[in-house]
């Protein structure tokens, strides 16, 4: 019974110990077989992955390859329209070349006929002139007593016009011509027949652009020479020349004042008489060089150019003559000979002042400006010939032509 027992518990013990190697061994192959999975999954998963590489690069390589093949046509379309470009170039230099040849043979054959009709019209010109001519020598040889036309009735000239080339002044020839044609009594007719027969040279040419309907027209002819030889476009040029005109060192009075007048002429022309006066006084006086003489003559306060220049010649000779008197004087005074003629010359100067003060005080003088400086003193408020620090004859020296300018002012 014993062993039984023993048999048994062994048996027991054999049976745990297979059970629990089972459960073991079920374990392992259960593990296993979960390794053998993510193995599969593991290679399955390479396996979907290489083959996707094998498909991409399949694919890129396809794409490289079509890639290619376009480009190839693309390049060789681009090859054949460069070509077919430079064909049409080609083409269109030739049909350019032809186009040039005939506007060229058109443009000689335009200017053929142009200089043609150029030369006819410059043919009908001159047979219009001549008849002109022709026309005025009969008129002019006929009795003055033949019943005419009131439009071309005139005297018999007594004054021979200019002719006129263009080669010289037309606002000169302007000039000699409406006083001819005053002396001779013209009339409008018959100034611009005998002004059509004076124009030669360049200035005739003038007459081709004037329908032959005008050429009897004075203000027609007259307007086409003058914009053709008129200085009226330098109008303002002579007026900023006479703005800036100063006389020259040397230069006399009488030139400026000339100059003057002839700038004036040409600046002015088409102002009144007196306003141009008036005008060229005061660019005289603005021209004159020696501040002394301009005073003076502003002063004067002339209407005209030959009162200022009038006077200012007598101011200069008067200083001039100032100048001669105070250098014998001072060569005297240093001999000691010169007291009497000191004192009547102080005297002589007295009473010239008083006449420039009479002769001045109903006048508006300018303001002196009261930051004026002494040049004796060096004081401010007086000038020099006031100082009264300077001696009476001291003030002979300084000022001496000052009363000669009062004296010549009355």
């Amino acid at each position: 019974m014993a062993e039984n027992a023993d048999l048994l518990a062994l048996l027991a013990e054999m049976k745990k110990s297979m059970e629990k190697g089972q459960e073991e061994m079920k374990d392992r192959m259960e593990k296993g077989q979960e390794e053998m999975r993510k193995g599969q999954e593991e290679m399955k998963d390479r396996m979907e992955k290489g083959k996707e590489k094998r498909t991409r690069r399949n694919e890129e390589n396809q794409i490289q390859s079509h890639v290619e093949s376009k480009v190839g046509e693309i390049k060789d379309h681009v090859n054949s329209c460069i070509e077919k470009i430079e064909e049409d170039v080609q083409s269109v230099k030739r049909e350019i070349g032809e186009v040039k040849g005939e506007v060229e043979r058109k443009i000689e054959e335009v200017e053929d006929k142009v200089q043609g009709k150029i030369e006819e019209v410059k043919e009908k010109v001159q047979v219009k002139i001549g008849n002109i001519e022709k026309r005025l020598r009969e008129l002019e040889d006929r009795p003055i007593n033949f019943p005419a036309n009131p439009d071309l009735t005139y005297s018999r000239p007594t004054v021979k016009s200019q002719t006129f080339d263009g080669q010289t002044s037309w606002t000169v020839f302007k000039t000699q011509f409406n006083v001819v044609s005053s002396a001779n009594g013209w009339n409008n007719r018959v100034k611009a027949s005998q002004l059509v027969a004076s124009l030669r040279g360049s200035a005739a040419e003038v007459l081709q652009g004037i329908p032959s309907g005008k050429l009897t027209d004075l203000m027609t002819i007259e307007n086409a020479l003058e914009a053709r030889f008129g200085d009226s476009h330098l109008t303002q040029f002579y007026r900023t020349e006479l703005k800036t005109r100063r006389q020259k060192p040397g230069e006399s009075l009488q030139v400026l004042a000339a100059d003057v007048e002839r700038l004036m002429s040409l600046a002015y022309a088409e102002c009144p008489q007196d306003v141009r006066d008036s005008l060229a006084a005061q660019y005289f006086v603005d021209a004159i060089r020696d501040e002394d003489t301009q005073h003076a003559t502003l002063l004067m306060d002339a209407k005209d150019l030959k009162s200022a220049l009038a006077y200012s010649m007598k101011y200069e000779a008067a200083k001039t003559v100032s100048k001669t008197s105070r250098n014998v004087r001072s060569i005297e005074v240093e001999d000691g000979t010169g007291k009497e003629k000191d004192e009547k010359f102080d005297c002589l100067l007295k009473a010239l002042e008083k006449l420039l003060n009479s002769h001045f005080a109903g006048k508006n003088t300018p303001r002196r400006n009261p930051n004026v400086t002494c040049w004796k003193c060096n004081k401010m408020g007086h000038v020099q010939r006031e100082c009264q620090t300077i001696s009476p004859i001291q003030k002979t020296n300084v000022w001496p032509s000052y009363g000669a300018k009062a004296a010549f002012s009355q």
